[in-house]
């Protein structure tokens, strides 16, 4: 199951002023990297009619997600699009729970795809990694 359309982070300078500027958070399969938005730095802007909103706006934006599987985790796309998938499925579950405004990266790391991870330990490790992050509300 794809993450709603709002909550897909896509651009190439949005995933590098994540890399750029978020804070890391490490587990033993996934890296996440998480940007808070200021009102200030970047406004919102709308897809559909691409004008800036006002800064009370860009603090309640969705938080926007963008999954990473490089293919150092594995040759094979059709491995790599089982992990995103596997993924994006877990992250559509903690959706209601994650507070707005951020921007986030989920990188994949190499191991992964050999440890054979199910969907669920995905979940648990992804609600770990964005507690620690706080981006999850009440930061359980």
């Amino acid at each position: 199951m794809a993450l709603p359309k709002a909550y897909r982070l896509k651009s190439r300078h949005d995933f590098q002023a994540v890399f750029r500027e978020g804070t890391r958070r490490h587990g033993s399969n996934l890296t996440l990297r998480a940007l808070r938005l200021s009102s200030a730095k970047q406004p919102f802007l709308d897809a559909k009619n691409k004008i800036a909103q006002s800064s009370d706006a860009a603090v309640l934006a969705p938080t926007q997600i963008g999954i990473s599987v490089s293919t150092k985790v594995s040759k094979r796309a059709v491995v790599r699009n089982r992990l995103k998938r596997q993924i994006a499925a877990a992250l559509h579950q903690l959706l209601p729970k994650m507070s707005p405004g951020w921007r986030l990266v989920v990188i994949v790391k190499p191991g992964a795809a050999e440890s054979k991870c199910v969907t669920q330990q995905f979940l648990q490790e992804l609600e770990q990694l964005l507690a620690q992050a706080e981006v999850l509300n009440g930061h359980s």
